[in-house]
């Protein structure tokens, strides 16, 4: 047993988890948190007597740490996260703490969008045939199920912030879906930099692991060309063949690894759009390299229910389809989401700006959308990008409200699409609470 402190920078679900898991493994643990910590997670903490501060850093109870995990929302640039390095503390992600206690495969998802469902596709495709957990960015800590549940197998979604702070973390299976410039803010208003933290779910593979990556991706197949990664490249694509990986053929999704090849047909797959045919890729390469069975995989990708708030059928009323897509906190997410629509739409917009260029979306929105509600505190780029192009646009700082609008614009036989292509933090808690609140407004109606 070690005697190691361990201090553990945030307490939500991330941070808790490690106390957890670092508690069991003999660490002196110590939890700090600049906001509230919620009671669920205080609860967790006093019950199983670990050491915690809310609303408050006190540095000398942190700078005496001989490692910090720190939670994925707290930017390196912040002064105690310099002055911990400054004191050469390991400083240090859940993931990268939790992997070294775990011998199980380990399918590590990121993407700028995409990656919610495609890892939550994986684990419905392995989970028919393989003992596996979902963790990362989804649900119930990837530390705290290392202590509780053991699975052989994990499939995590990881966000580049997680990435930004890994060091031995090695998956055996990595899958980019696509990179967009998205959360700029962190990475000093530098997209290579992003980029960079995205690939970094490579950088310790080696030629015994594998790599499965979108090839029409051009920010993806550039950063290949100067940079040599060891992994086993399966590349996936609609548009080119491909000798190793995931191809499209005659609407049937084509899987190579080895001498192995598998043939499915695309006619019935429970999510809908390019996107997802992509996601649909991804997955199944993923279940193949893991021995999971064609029929398996097949019946798997029919009847996937899909995810919360992404392009979730909300209700049809007077024969106009409600949709939430509120996990669209990027123009590229929004960009999908109008691709897939089918129906002249009633699109809400809206919400915090992070530097967005609303310039690709200009196609679909002269061809699909009738009318546009705003959505945010502060509308007018939006207004200014699209107000020639749509006969109605107006602007609202309330959910209730925007649906009721919606519901007075559409026709029947219309789509009405929250898709906000923003940061919900403006008029919302989270993007979850703005996509709970548009259901809630719509079964109101």
């Amino acid at each position: 047993m070690t005697n190691k402190r361990l201090v553990i920078l945030g307490g939500g679900e991330s941070g808790v988890g490690t106390a957890l898991l670092g508690k069991a493994k003999g660490y002196d643990v110590f939890v700090s948190d600049k906001g509230k910590i919620k009671d669920k997670y205080k609860d967790v903490l006093l019950n199983n007597e670990i050491e915690f501060e809310d609303e408050q850093h006190t540095e000398s109870k942190i700078l005496n740490a001989d490692i910090v995990m720190k939670s994925p929302g707290i930017p390196n640039k912040v002064a105690l996260v310099r002055q911990i390095r400054e004191a050469g503390i390991k400083v240090v992600s859940e993931i990268e703490f939790a992997s070294h206690y775990t011998e199980a495969t380990l399918v590590a998802i990121t993407g700028s969008n995409g990656k919610t469902t495609t890892a939550t596709l994986t684990h419905h495709l392995l989970k028919q045939e393989l003992d596996v957990g979902l963790a990362g960015n989804i649900g119930d800590s990837f530390a705290k199920q290392i202590l509780n549940e053991n699975h052989e197998n994990y499939v995590l979604e990881v966000s580049s912030f997680q990435l930004d702070d890994i060091v031995d973390f090695k998956p055996n299976i990595a899958v980019i879906t696509n990179i967009t410039p998205d959360h700029l803010g962190r990475y000093e208003h530098k997209f290579e930099n992003y980029i960079a933290s995205k690939f970094r779910v490579v950088e310790n593979q080696t030629e015994e692991d594998y790599f499965i990556y979108d090839v029409d991706d051009e920010v993806i197949v550039e950063y290949m060309k100067t940079h040599k990664i060891q992994s086993k490249k399966l590349p996936f694509s609609l548009t080119k063949v491909v000798e190793e990986g995931a191809y499209l053929e005659n609407n049937k999704i084509v899987i190579t690894i080895g001498n192995n090849k598998i043939t499915m047909s695309t006619d019935n797959l429970a999510l809908e759009g390019k996107h997802n045919v992509k996601n649909a890729m991804a997955a199944s390469t993923v279940a193949h390299l893991l021995k999971i069975r064609k029929q398996t995989i097949r019946e798997s990708l029919e009847n996937f229910q899909g995810v919360e708030h992404r392009l979730e059928n909300v209700l049809k009323i007077n024969k106009v389809q409600y949709i939430n897509d509120s996990k669209a906190t990027n123009v590229n997410a929004t960009y999908f989401a109008l691709e897939s629509m089918n129906a002249p739409t009633v699109w809400i917009v809206g919400g915090v700006d992070k530097g967005n260029e609303y310039k690709e979306l200009f196609p679909f929105v002269n061809e699909k959308v009738k009318a546009i509600i705003c959505l945010g505190v502060d509308n007018a780029k939006i207004m200014e990008s699209f107000s020639n192009m749509v006969d109605v646009i107006v602007e609202t700082q309330y959910m209730s409200e925007a649906v009721k609008i919606a519901y007075k614009l559409a026709n029947a036989g219309d789509n009405v699409l929250l898709s906000p292509a923003c940061a919900s933090f403006d008029l919302f808690e989270n993007y979850e609470d703005r996509g709970r609140q548009f259901k809630d407004a719509v079964r109101n109606l």
